[in-house]
């Protein structure tokens, strides 16, 4: 049985918000209709792993029905997904992910799925290599 995702594991702070998206730092990639944008910086006490922030525009769906569908996708995708991430995350890290929809058009929760999947396998490839770079071994 997986954990629902709890208000701890969303992105509110408009401080942690503009690091995500205006830091030198942060990382993005694309897996149609999604791009996803991600930041690891240190962790602070108490704070979980990964939070999350999920977006989709007004200007792709008028109606908050869609947006609301939209974003109910993501959510369960990644909810059900989020293991492929957790254990790749060093201890004193968090990693921070912004899901943007960049289609204007629904799309079946099959294909959410899917690429919400592959962008968190990505990512975590990407965060090994960066700890394996910040790992070498110190020369004498």
């Amino acid at each position: 049985m997986h954990k629902l995702l709890e208000k701890s594991e969303r992105i509110v702070s408009q401080k942690q918000i503009d690091q995500l998206f205006g830091g030198n730092s942060s990382h993005s990639m694309a897996a149609f209709p999604l791009r996803v944008v991600y930041i690891q910086q240190p962790r602070p006490e108490g704070e979980p792993p990964v939070k999350v922030l999920i977006s989709v525009s007004k200007r792709k769906f008028k109606h908050a029905v869609d947006r609301n569908r939209v974003k109910r996708q993501i959510r369960e995708a990644y909810r059900l997904n989020k293991y492929l991430i957790f254990d790749k995350i060093a201890p004193q890290n968090q990693l921070a992910i912004a899901f943007i929809w960049i289609s204007d058009s629904i799309t079946s929760s099959e294909v959410v799925t899917t690429r919400v999947r592959g962008l968190l396998r990505r990512i975590a490839n990407n965060i090994e290599i960066r700890d394996i770079r910040c790992e070498e071994p110190e020369r004498k």
